[in-house]
This record gives structure tokens, C-alpha cells and sequence, in this order.
């Protein structure tokens, strides 16, 4: 008898103990970047903060557009942030004064898709605002605006009813650059004046030709009168811009569709002294971005992103630099397996570049393409934009976050002091005053191939690494993408919301992720559904066995490739309660014929429909959507090119068919993206509604 005692006393501490907070390090990751502090120790001892809301996690501000005037007096950046009375998100631009360490708001109606551009003297900026022309008044027109930094006033320069799509500055400050767009029917025939290039579909098609435009600016005291001139018509979309002081040249990105329909983007110049001289510099098959002019003017810096090479290599951004002179194309960071994110020129020569490595953004720089990538430790976390100057005080600024602190802009006097920054914007405050959810890096096996894997677990407040939780996992879109050490509340990462709501959050960096290395990301490639569901679903089992979820409380969501993989999901096992599927597809033939990015079909499933027929039937849910019992709210855009709501139209109808509880949301006037801060709201407070109704053991 006594011995059953013992027995029985022994039993109840240790199932007491599973419910209990634990310091078992296990499953812990700490990477080769583990010596980096976070901003601040954030948690009081003293007081228990309240949880984040629902109203509190959609009013954050988000930065972007980070850069200095030519003096380093003064950074421009600019903010973004719900607008709930116009039903949209406003745009501020400001400018921070490094001296007296002051900002100023420039605008609260700012122009998001155009960015705003320093003189080269640093005494204006370039900027358009949000403007919506007249019906039938020829009097209204569109403006570009400069802000003079002494007077802190806004000029406007009338330019006409087509709006800019890029805009730079020249030599000086005496003249301005942009680009306006239309729609004209092209025809094969002698008339067609782009027929001698040879370069376009012989077929008759409706295609965009931009008109380059130059602003002179003759400054008068106070006043300054303006003429406009034409520069040269181009029958492609310029999307980007640059101004080549020495060579008195304009290089920009240009789009066309002349590979069969394909869209091709790649890079031009033309001579300023000679405007017939339109030159193409570069002749690929993928798409330039992110042109950036180097210090000494002599080279442009750009990104390519791969979806696939003649060589079969999988997705990848990567930099490189263009000599003018003598056309040469070098690599920047060729040895770096992680993903580029950002990139900006340094002043003396060569690159800062924010780079992603497993689930943090860090900082490298790297003085030559020939020379190794440098490392600088800083803050754990997400190194989101960064600008350099000549100023001893902010020779860098950074927007930052993590999991556990807002984003905000930072100063710091030197590229080796960062953990010494200085924040110089408050405008999350609110975040740092809540009680958020902590978070920890969990690794796990997928046991077909023992490849190890990696997410990031977000427990309930006040319950860090305690057991027995209810598991929601928060699948990424992409696939090329990857659950970040961020905080970045929307309607599609809101892991730190149902945290808040008592849920343990998963968030599986599964494979065809990046930021683990290219093999990692190639993986994926012909099995894009089932290898990364088997990585998600074994995290699921190991989160199991360590006793660290309840196996009876499990419930999935994720949106786009997220949406995809939980429409899988859910056709492999029956263990999820309740299942969240936001713009995600169910049969990848139909989706194909109707997305405005078929080329990533190609990569994924290694070949077009009628190559690889057996991958997009065997990888696709519907045909298997006689195995789901799991109740599935469903959301979409009405207007989504991306994911056509079709898909979400055909997961709902066959789940009906079915007898499972569902639930469908169309939001009216959204595509992909949802701009109503509204329509994002309503998303978040249903599926919130639905894992309250449908997650719990007990319902």
C-alpha cells in the first residue's frame, strides 16, 4: 500500500510538471550570430503589462525610403500606417535634422509608389502626392512638389494629367527627370516606327510606351518658373531611373513583352547629347531591380531574382554591378548562401548589403566583388532599410525589430558600434508598453530525409515555455520567403495576435524558405506540397512528443503558398481542428491559366502542365479532398490576379459538397494585398472567431 502511495504521489508532481514553466534548453538554436544582444530587455519585474489588442496590433507604423541629404544634415524617411477614415493606409514623409536631432513632417498625403528624391545639393526634395484629377476640367493637372529644407516650404510644379511613375534629379539642382505612361495599339506595319528594332511581337498588341520628360527650373529669389520638354519616347514601361552625371547619361529599367508574351525587363541607357542613342546593356531573360548608381558614378548596382536558369538553379536574389565603361558584369556576395534582402552603395566604394540568414536580417559589407563579405554584429533581429552619409554624428541609419520590439529608425556614428545605435523615432511606443509574446527558434527532423528544419515558436504571454498549449501554425506565402525575428503586425503575420488570443504559435521555416542555403530552397522543386507539408508536419509531431502542445488542440493557417500548403494540409490529416486558407490554390492547372505569374508554375512543378501533368495532379488538394473532416474558413480578393478567387470559389464549393463546416469571405475590391485596413481587420476577427468556435478541445 505504501508503495502505491509513492507511486501515486511521484505521478501526480510529474504530470503537474508538464504544466509548468521549464528551462530545458533543448531545441534551442543558437546560430553563428548568437553573441548579438537584443535592443533592450523590454520585460518588467515589477508590473504586468497589459496584452496587445486587436484595435492596438493594426495601429503600428511602419518605415521605409531611408536616405541622406548630400550634406548628411538631414535623413528623409518615410512612415506608413492605417487611415481608418479614408479606409486606406496614409503615407507621411518626413525629415529628421541630425544636428538638433528634430523631424519634421513634409507631407501626410504622400505619393507611396513614386519615391521621393534628394537634389544634389541636399536644399530640396522631390516628392508627389496623392492627387486625383477632375473629370472634364482641363485645368487640373498633376504636380511635382519640392520642399525647400531652409524655408521648410512646398512648391508645386504643374506637369500635365499623365502621372510620373520615377523621377530623379540631374547634375544640379536646376533640373528634374520623369517618366509618364500610355497605352497604344501597336500594329505590324511600315508605320509602326518600332518595327526597326526588331525586337517586338509581329503581331498587332496593345502595349505601354513611356515619355521621358525633363523640368528646367529657373529660380527667381522666392519664385521659380518651370518648362517642361520632351526627351524621348520609348516603347516599353520604365520602372526605375538613374542620372549618370559624368557620362551625361539616363539608365533605366525598361519592361517589354518580347519573349512570347513573357514580361522582360532589362537595362538601357541613353545619351543625353544624343537622344536617338538608346543603348541596351543588358540582355537576360529575368528581370533587373533595384538600380542604384556607385559612389564614383562608374558602375550601376543592381538585383536579379532567378526563378530559374538555363542551369536548372532554383530561386535566388542576387547583386551585381555593371561598369559603364567597359560593360562588364561583376557578382556582389557570390559566396553568401543566405538571401540579399536590401543593398545600398558605400561611400567609400563597394556595398553595405542586408542580408538574411536563417531567421534574422544582419548587416555585411563588401568593398569589391573580388574581396570577402564582412560581417557586422549588431541587434538580433531584422535590419529592414539602411542609409549611410559623410555626418561623423549618423554615419548610418537603420530601420530595426524583433519579435519582442517595435520598429523604429536608428543613428549610429559607426558601421562597428551598432549595438551603440540611437533611436531616433517613437512612433510604436505602444508596443513596448505591452505585455508581448516571447519567442524562441525550435528545430525539429523531417524523418524521410532527416533534414533538419527550423521555426519560430511565439508562446501566450506569461507563458513562456510552459506545456500542454494550444498549436496554431502560421504557414509563410512565397514559398521564397521566410518567417522573420520581426515584428510586422498585418492581417497575414499576425502570429503576435493569436499569441496574445492563448495560442502557441508555430511559424515553420519549411523548405524552398530562404535564408538556409540554395540546395535548401531547390528542394522544394517538383514537390512543392508535400515535402513542405511533410516539414510542417513533423514539427507538428515533434512539438508532440516534446509535450510542449496539446495533441488534441491543433488548428493551421497561412496565406498564398501559406493558403496552398493548409489546403494541403488538411487533406494528409485529420488531427487539425479548425483550419484558416486565406488566397491559397487547389488546383495548380487552372491556377496557372489564370495567374499574372505563370513562370513560377514552371520552377515549382519543373515543367508546364502538359510536361509534368502527373506533379500538378498529384500535387494538388482537390483530388484529394475527399480526406478532409477539418472545419475551414476561407478568405480571398475579389480582385486577386495573383491566386484567382476561383480557387477559394472551388476549396468552398467541394467542402460543402462534403458536409464539412465552412465559410467563405470575399473582399470586395482587394487583390492579393488587402488596402483596406478594414477589410484586413474583419479577416483577423473572424479567424479569430472560428479557432475560438472550432480550435478548443472543447468544442
Amino acid at each position: 500500500m505504501l508503495t502505491f502511495k509513492i507511486i501515486l504521489y511521484f505521478t501526480i508532481i510529474f504530470n503537474l510538471s508538464l504544466c509548468l514553466p521549464t528551462k530545458n534548453k533543448a531545441n534551442l538554436n543558437f546560430d553563428k550570430y548568437s553573441n548579438d544582444k537584443p535592443i533592450r530587455d523590454k520585460r518588467s519585474t515589477v508590473e504586468t503589462k497589459p496584452k496587445v489588442t486587436l484595435d492596438e496590433f493594426f495601429d503600428y507604423t511602419t518605415f521605409s525610403h531611408l536616405s541622406f541629404s548630400s550634406t548628411g544634415q538631414h535623413l528623409l524617411f518615410q512612415t506608413t500606417r492605417p487611415s481608418w477614415n479614408t479606409s486606406s493606409y496614409g503615407n507621411d514623409l518626413w525629415i529628421y535634422d541630425i544636428q538638433t536631432q528634430n523631424k519634421t513632417l513634409i507631407t501626410n498625403n504622400l505619393n507611396p509608389y513614386v519615391t521621393s528624391c534628394w537634389s544634389p545639393s541636399g536644399s530640396y526634395v522631390a516628392l508627389l502626392k496623392y492627387e486625383k484629377l477632375i473629370a472634364n476640367d482641363s485645368y487640373s493637372q498633376y504636380h511635382i512638389y519640392l520642399y525647400s529644407v531652409d524655408s521648410n516650404e512646398i512648391t508645386s510644379i504643374p506637369i500635365g494629367k499623365s502621372l510620373p511613375s520615377v523621377l530623379v534629379w540631374s547634375h544640379n539642382d536646376s533640373f528634374i527627370y520623369f517618366v509618364t505612361n500610355e497605352l497604344v495599339q501597336l500594329n505590324n506595319t511600315s508605320n509602326n516606327p518600332y518595327n526597326s528594332t526588331n525586337e517586338f511581337k509581329k503581331t498587332q498588341q496593345q502595349v505601354k510606351t513611356n515619355t521621358i520628360f525633363r523640368i528646367d527650373i529657373i529660380w527667381n529669389n522666392d519664385t521659380l518658373s518651370t518648362t517642361k520638354n520632351i526627351i524621348r519616347v520609348v516603347p516599353f514601361s520604365i520602372s526605375e531611373l538613374l542620372y549618370v552625371p559624368y557620362e551625361e547619361k539616363l539608365i533605366f529599367t525598361g519592361l517589354s513583352y518580347i519573349f512570347a508574351g513573357t514580361p522582360n525587363i532589362d537595362i538601357y541607357s541613353l545619351d543625353l547629347n544624343n537622344l536617338s542613342s538608346l543603348t541596351r546593356l543588358t540582355h537576360n531573360k529575368i528581370p533587373e531591380k533595384h538600380l542604384q548608381l556607385s559612389t564614383d558614378g562608374k558602375n550601376v548596382l543592381f538585383t536579379v531574382f532567378v526563378l530559374l536558369d538555363e542551369d536548372n538553379n532554383s530561386a535566388t536574389q542576387t547583386l551585381y554591378s555593371l561598369n559603364l565603361t567597359n560593360k562588364q558584369v561583376s557578382r556582389f556576395a557570390e559566396d553568401f548562401d543566405g538571401n540579399i534582402v536590401k543593398y545600398i552603395p558605400k561611400l567609400d566604394g563597394g556595398v553595405y548589403i542586408l542580408g538574411q540568414w536563417k531567421t534574422n536580417v544582419h548587416i555585411y559589407s563588401q568593398q569589391s566583388p573580388t574581396e570577402d563579405e564582412v560581417y557586422h554584429p549588431g541587434f538580433q533581429g531584422t535590419y529592414r532599410s539602411i542609409a549611410a552619409s559623410s555626418n561623423p554624428n549618423c554615419s548610418l541609419a537603420f530601420v530595426h525589430s524583433s519579435t519582442e520590439w517595435p520598429m523604429e529608425v536608428y543613428c549610429v556614428d559607426d558601421i562597428n558600434n551598432l549595438l551603440l545605435a540611437k533611436q531616433i523615432t517613437n512612433e510604436n511606443k505602444l508596443f513596448t508598453e505591452r505585455n508581448l509574446p516571447q519567442t524562441q527558434i525550435y528545430n525539429w527532423t523531417n524523418q524521410d530525409d532527416h533534414r533538419v528544419i527550423e521555426g519560430i515558436l511565439h508562446y501566450p504571454p506569461e507563458q513562456f515555455r510552459w506545456k500542454n498549449l494550444p498549436l496554431l501554425v502560421l504557414i509563410h506565402g512565397g514559398p521564397t520567403s521566410a518567417s522573420l525575428n520581426e515584428l510586422y503586425p498585418n492581417c497575414i503575420n499576425w502570429a503576435l495576435l493569436a499569441a496574445s488570443h492563448g495560442w502557441l504559435v508555430l511559424e515553420p521555416n519549411y523548405r524552398g524558405s530562404t535564408g538556409y542555403g540554395e540546395e535548401f530552397r531547390s528542394e522544394l522543386r517538383g514537390r512543392p506540397l508535400s515535402l513542405a507539408g511533410k516539414d510542417i508536419l513533423s514539427g507538428v509531431d515533434q512539438l508532440i512528443k516534446d509535450r510542449i502542445v496539446n495533441p488534441y488542440e491543433l488548428a493551421v493557417g497561412g496565406c498564398s503558398f501559406g493558403g496552398s500548403l493548409t489546403n494541403w494540409l488538411i487533406t494528409q490529416t485529420k488531427r487539425f481542428n479548425a483550419a484558416l486558407s486565406c488566397s491559397g490554390q487547389v488546383e495548380h492547372v487552372s491556377s496557372w491559366g489564370l495567374t499574372d505569374a505563370h513562370e513560377f508554375y514552371k520552377y515549382l512543378f519543373n515543367g508546364l502542365p502538359w510536361e509534368t501533368p502527373h506533379i500538378y495532379q498529384n500535387e494538388a488538394p482537390i483530388y484529394q479532398l475527399d480526406r478532409v473532416r477539418t472545419p475551414t474558413l476561407i478568405s480571398t480578393g475579389e480582385k486577386d490576379t495573383r491566386v484567382s478567387p476561383s480557387q477559394s470559389y472551388i476549396l468552398q464549393r467541394g467542402l460543402y459538397s462534403r458536409g464539412i463546416n465552412v465559410k467563405l469571405l470575399v473582399f470586395p475590391n482587394e487583390g492579393h494585398t488587402l488596402y483596406n485596413p478594414w477589410n484586413s481587420k474583419m479577416k483577423i476577427q473572424e479567424e479569430l472567431k472560428w479557432l475560438e468556435k472550432y480550435g478548443r478541445y472543447k468544442n
